[in-house]
Order: structure tokens, then C-alpha cells, then sequence
């Protein structure tokens, strides 16, 4: 058995010189990070396709079984919506082949104003993908979870096409008022999205968002614990993401999520043991 933990990037200020080596190149940045983590979420590409020399550097760093989550380029989601986005879907997918298997999934992220109505769309363009690439969604749109006939035409949707639902779950962040400058950023940036723990896929892939409070996060992600033990007795492979406002301990949180998933099941397998940080010296 084996569950993947992640983060929301490979590299973050707060970390370096405390829980990665630093100064690294970034040549070694995704290195470093996967001796803490199996798995992070590529959102640098929602902004821009990167460079093929740049996707060639991060496989490099890491292993085939390393999972990325790579998020589809807003331009072929928000701002062609999905339609009419061939050269740059083409442009995406050509610059992320030299990731191979380490592209677990493609995620493509629907604004909010992507509701139930446009769902033909989202069923045209997910059949005109590769069949080479796993698919996730992630939807925003309240009517997808508060109105039982488009969850369900969502959910007939993605099966039809083997994708995943991704739940970004953030009650936890929104079960009370913020009590740090990051979560008042997060509380005005972040989606009030209810929990949703239903996987279509062997894959089911989950975002927690907590606090910045280590004990809120590990409290609002229990029921996540008892989910992904269910899925992974159920023979299934998930990836969590965890995610506070501020992200300063996401590493660390992440491997305890990790811990606590094995305390209820022995049989997963264990994480790499990070890289030690030297200590800074002035000579």
C-alpha cells in the first residue's frame, strides 16, 4: 500500500535553511523536496506553460513513482474556457512529455463561473484529451455540490471519461474567523467548498486547506484520515495535498498526515527520511 503526500509547491521561503538545504540551484530544488514528500501539485503551470528544459530538470530530479499533479495553463480553462484551446493544449503537452509517469494526473481547474450548464463543454473537451494522461477535475461552482442532479451529471461525466472529482476542502479554514494575516488572505481568496470524500477513480486525489494553527489543521483533517484508510484497504491509490494559509509547516504536516494514516494502517508504506539541513556557518 502505498499513499502520496504533497504540498502546493517545491519550494518556499519559510523552508529554506530550515527544513530544505539552502542556497539550492534549481536544479535541486525538487530534489530536496521529494526526500520530505511523494507527490506536489504543479500550479506554476496554471500561469504559463513552462519551458521543456525546465520539465526535463524537474524528471531528472525524481523518481518515476514521484506524482505531480499538473495543472492545466488558464489560458485553455478561464480564459478560452475549453473551447477553441487546441494549440495551447498542444504547446501543454508537448512541453510536459519528459515527465513520463511522474505526471500522475492532468488537473484541470474550472473558475467558479463554470457551472452545471456548461457541462457539455467539459465532456467535449475531456474526450479530445490523450488517452495517454489521467484526468482530475476540480469544479467550483456551488450547484456541483449543493443540488443532487448536477453532482450526479458531474459525476457521469468524469466516469465516462475514467477522471477524478478533486474536493479542495476548506471548512476547516472557514469554521471560524481567521486569526492570522495569512488565513484573513486565504478566507478572502479561497473557495467555501463543503467536503466531498466520495473517489470515482483508484486514484482519488485530495486538497485539505487547514489553519495556521498546527492543532486546528490535524483536527479538521480526521475524517480525511478514516477516508483515505478506507480507500487504501479498498485497494485504491490516493494523493492528499495539504495546504495552510501561510504553508510555513505544510512539509511537516504533510508527513504527519502521512504518519497518522499508518498509526490506523502498518501496511503503507513509509516515506523517505528527509535530508538533513546543515547548519549555517559564517565561514
Amino acid at each position: 500500500m502505498q499513499l502520496h503526500v504533497g504540498c502546493a509547491m517545491w519550494t518556499h521561503k519559510p523552508w529554506q535553511g530550515r527544513l530544505l538545504p539552502h542556497p539550492l540551484p534549481p536544479g535541486e530544488r525538487l530534489r530536496a523536496y521529494a526526500t520530505w514528500c511523494n507527490a506536489v501539485e504543479g500550479n506554476t503551470t496554471f500561469y504559463a506553460t513552462p519551458a521543456r528544459s525546465a520539465v526535463e530538470s524537474w524528471a531528472r530530479q525524481v523518481a518515476p513513482d514521484f506524482r505531480l499533479v499538473v495543472k492545466l495553463p488558464r489560458a485553455i480553462t478561464h480564459e478560452r474556457r475549453l473551447t477553441g484551446a487546441d494549440e495551447e493544449l498542444r504547446s501543454f503537452l508537448e512541453a510536459i512529455e519528459p515527465l513520463g509517469p511522474r505526471a500522475h494526473a492532468l488537473w484541470v481547474q474550472l473558475p467558479g463561473s463554470f457551472t452545471p450548464a456548461d457541462l457539455g463543454v467539459l465532456a467535449g473537451f475531456l474526450r479530445r484529451l490523450p488517452a495517454a494522461y489521467r484526468y482530475a477535475v476540480e469544479v467550483r461552482h456551488r450547484a456541483f455540490f449543493d443540488d443532487a442532479r448536477s453532482e450526479g451529471l458531474l459525476e457521469r461525466v468524469l466516469s465516462g471519461a475514467g477522471a477524478e472529482w478533486i474536493p479542495f476542502d476548506t471548512t476547516a479554514l472557514f469554521q471560524s474567523p481567521p486569526t492570522s494575516d495569512a488565513e484573513r488572505e486565504a478566507w478572502t481568496k479561497k473557495p467555501r467548498m463543503p467536503r466531498r470524500s466520495r473517489a470515482l477513480t483508484d486514484r482519488p486525489i485530495v486538497r485539505y486547506l487547514g489553519r495556521d494553527d498546527t492543532a486546528r489543521t490535524v483536527e479538521g483533517w480526521q475524517q480525511w484520515i478514516g477516508t483515505v484508510t478506507g480507500w487504501l484497504r479498498e485497494g485504491r491509490s490516493p494523493t492528499v495535498f495539504i495546504h495552510t494559509p501561510d504553508n510555513a509547516d505544510a512539509l511537516t504536516l504533510a508527513r504527519r498526515f502521512h504518519d497518522d494514516v499508518r498509526a490506523c494502517l502498518p501496511e503503507v508504506e513509509p516515506l523517505p527520511q528527509p535530508t538533513p539541513v546543515e547548519p549555517l556557518t559564517l565561514f
